[in-house]
């Protein structure tokens, strides 16, 4: 993920480069770009005094401290990270690239409350940018929020219908949502008929349906007023010709 988020945040870094090539001054230009081929090249130590050179040389601008930003996440060092995207945030609050970098480091150093809000931010300067969303679907899965975070997922499916990794994202994310659905009714309510229900739809996926129709029998005495569970009964039974007792759950 790191990598993704490094390769995503690099580009658009290199863009914001490009768009702004005042800021940084020209006799600085070439140690920047440097230090840019360093940290691709994974040369990290170097990248790291490059961007620190430029930085010290009065090309304190906000990608200069955006890239030695990312040079300190890929080393581990995401305090110093924090720092260096905060500064960028400072010189330019309008950009996605340090939120994101930074939900990445928050995340790392568990910190995921301060990540779901430097993402949402992300999000809110630039809705249609999928690494921000990708990110922000994560980190709601880590905040046990899978609402939110299948929001995320899906919105991201609206922007690339065809990318197979949102497709899988957003596929987890309907796993844990159903998780936690299970786990927030059996605190309701521990004795619900739909927990049994639940129950019963494993056990026909796993071919036992004499189990499954143990479970929805439950259902019907934890309550008798249970929409369709006889129903669901009689749909078990007819299979293996049991046509009267499938009969008589449907008239129950």
């Amino acid at each position: 993920t790191g990598m993704i988020v490094m390769a995503g945040a690099l580009s658009i870094s290199a863009a914001r480069a490009q768009n702004s090539g005042g800021p940084l001054p020209a006799y600085l230009q070439p140690l920047f770009r440097e230090g840019v081929q360093a940290l691709r090249a994974g040369e990290l130590n170097r990248a790291a005094e490059l961007f620190s050179q430029v930085l010290q040389s009065g090309g304190g601008t906000p990608f200069v401290h955006n890239n030695l930003g990312i040079v300190y996440q890929e080393q581990g060092e995401h305090r110093k990270a924090i720092a260096e995207f905060r500064q960028d945030v400072m010189l330019a609050p309008k950009y996605e690239a340090p939120h994101v970098l930074m939900g990445a480091s928050l995340l790392a150093l568990g910190r995921v409350s301060e990540a779901v809000s430097e993402l949402a931010r992300a999000v809110a300067l630039a809705p249609k940018e999928p690494l921000a969303r990708l990110e922000l679907g994560k980190a709601y899965l880590r905040a046990i929020d899978p609402l939110k975070a299948v929001q995320q997922f899906q919105a991201l499916r609206r922007i690339e219908p065809e990318n197979p990794e949102y497709v899988y994202q957003l596929g987890t994310a309907y796993l844990k949502l159903a998780e936690w659905s299970v786990a927030h009714i059996r605190q309701l309510d521990p004795e619900s008929a739909r927990l049994y229900q639940i129950m019963a739809v494993d056990y026909r996926a796993q071919g036992q349906p004499e189990r499954a129709r143990a479970a929805l029998e439950m259902a019907a005495r934890a309550d008798p007023s249970f929409p369709g569970g006889h129903l669901e009964i009689a749909t078990i039974y007819l299979p293996p010709g049991n046509a009267d007792a499938a009969r008589a759950e449907i008239q129950n």
